[in-house]
């Protein structure tokens, strides 16, 4: 298979197997005019198998989607088809309307203009609760 390098664009790399069609939903990629290659499986000899994420265009991405969604992804940031930034990605701390509480009672409930604010407290476990009701996030 050939995929095509980018002139400038960004490069989600080092997604754990599987996890790249969650990205791809997470980021709406699929609402962009420009070209995205999802590539799964890969052979990788850090990870065993893993997913490429390729965008021909530079926009601003939603850091704390991808540490949710897979914590160890990498951004690549081309420029001029060269490698100019390269970031590792983590869990975040806090999580602003990329997760919905489902707890009927709690106030983003009824407050439709509220904003659906999570915290990360437990890092081991990747469980993030609300900060105004505490429900943990599923």
């Amino acid at each position: 298979m050939n995929i095509d390098s980018i002139k400038n664009g960004i490069v989600i790399d080092h997604i754990s197997a599987g996890n790249g069609m969650k990205i791809y939903q997470f980021l709406k990629l699929d609402s962009l005019n420009c070209s995205v290659a999802l590539i799964r499986n890969v052979n990788s000899s850090k990870m065993g198998k893993k997913d490429i994420i390729k965008i021909d265009c530079d926009i601003d991405l939603n850091v704390d989607a991808l540490g949710y969604v897979d914590p160890n992804v990498t951004i690549d940031i081309i420029k001029d088809g060269e490698l100019v930034e390269k970031k590792k990605i983590g869990l975040p701390e806090k999580l602003t309307n990329i997760i919905f509480c489902k707890n009927p009672r709690c106030i983003t409930a009824t407050e439709q203009e509220l904003d659906n604010i999570f915290k990360l407290t437990n890092p081991e476990k990747k469980t993030y609760r609300c900060i105004y009701c505490e429900g943990k996030a599923e």
